[in-house]
């Protein structure tokens, strides 16, 4: 087992204590961010120790995009993060892309038996997609395969998020889901804003929507978001890959950013609107055939596809003798 399994939580669960105590003993502004800089620094580091390709860009997507934003409103004084909360909440909402919320306990067991089979077929599906990709990849279209590959993403986000919920409810958190059943969007708006990666959305709106959508008005902050989140998912795909951005990333998220302002300038000057079962093949349509040119290619072309199935067989190899060896 690498070192890395215990070290990179020990620090991190370390780094965001020590964060909340500098932020309950300064006020919002300077002191405060001067005083978490050790921590946002930390932070930028410990993905680094990861080995496996994909462990390390969720872990970088969790402390480096997320955690850097999260201590970086707390150091404004806004933000989900509060020094008065509890430390057990406190390093939970920090390092992982989750929100309290009130705890409901009439549906506690309900929710927490739909995440484990939701998360299983998820689970089962990742599984099915990652055997066809290593034994018929090369028979399969690279367009059909970037979709595959988008579906194990999206698989294992919607996965690994519910059950990090599950952990969070065990230990007396209610937790905002962060997927509302995407593949059901109506519009661009309704993906971005309600329906995808709604963590994301919730960091993004106060930190920079807000700001400048204040001072530039509405199109300006929503392109503005757009390209903030399109330059992080570039440093999250070099951690992914360590290979050089290339801005087909950043270029994805513009072009939906533009595309949204377009929407919003057509919704409001017609009021007829296409009905859901138009509109919803079409928003998904627009997602996966510009997530296939632009995103999809930039961590999964050029060979990347052939490592991660190499580690996925490694790793399920490894848990096979695991299992002989019980």
């Amino acid at each position: 087992m690498h070192h890395s399994v215990a070290t990179v939580p020990l620090a991190v669960t370390a780094a965001m204590l020590y964060a909340r105590f500098a932020a309950s003993s300064t006020r919002p502004g300077l002191c405060r961010f001067f005083a978490l800089i050790p921590v946002l620094a930390l932070l930028l580091v410990l993905p680094f120790l990861i080995p496996l390709y994909g462990v390390r860009g969720l872990v970088a997507f969790f402390l480096v995009w997320l955690g850097e934003f999260k201590l970086l409103l707390l150091a404004l004084g806004h933000g989900p993060l509060d020094p008065h909360i509890r430390p057990l909440p406190f390093v939970f909402t920090a390092a992982l892309p989750v929100k309290l919320r009130q705890i409901s306990k009439d549906a506690d067991v309900i929710k927490t038996k739909t995440v484990l089979l939701s998360s299983s077929i998820k689970f089962a599906v990742t599984a099915v997609i990652v055997h066809h990709l290593h034994h018929s990849k090369e028979r399969t279209h690279p367009y059909a395969a970037f979709v595959l590959f988008g579906v194990i993403t999206y698989c294992i986000l919607d996965s690994v998020l519910p059950c990090l919920a599950a952990t969070g409810r065990a230990l007396g958190m209610e937790l905002e889901p962060q997927f509302n059943k995407p593949y059901l969007s109506a519009s661009l708006e309704d993906f971005w804003g309600r329906r995808w990666n709604l963590m994301v959305s919730a960091v993004l709106r106060p930190s920079v929507y807000n700001p400048v959508r204040a001072r530039l008005g509405v199109p300006a902050g929503v392109l503005a978001t757009f390209l903030v989140s399109g330059l992080m998912h570039e440093v999250v795909a070099y951690y992914l890959t360590f290979r050089a951005p290339t801005g087909q990333v950043t270029a994805f998220f513009v072009l939906h950013g533009a595309s949204m302002c377009a929407e919003r300038w057509c919704a409001c000057r017609w009021s007829a609107r296409p009905p859901r079962v138009v509109a919803t093949p079409l928003v998904v349509a627009f997602v996966v055939s510009t997530a296939c040119w632009l995103f999809l290619p930039a961590i999964f072309g050029g060979g990347m596809d052939d490592l991660y199935l190499a580690e996925a067989a490694a790793l399920a190899s490894s848990f096979r003798d695991v299992g002989a060896g019980s």
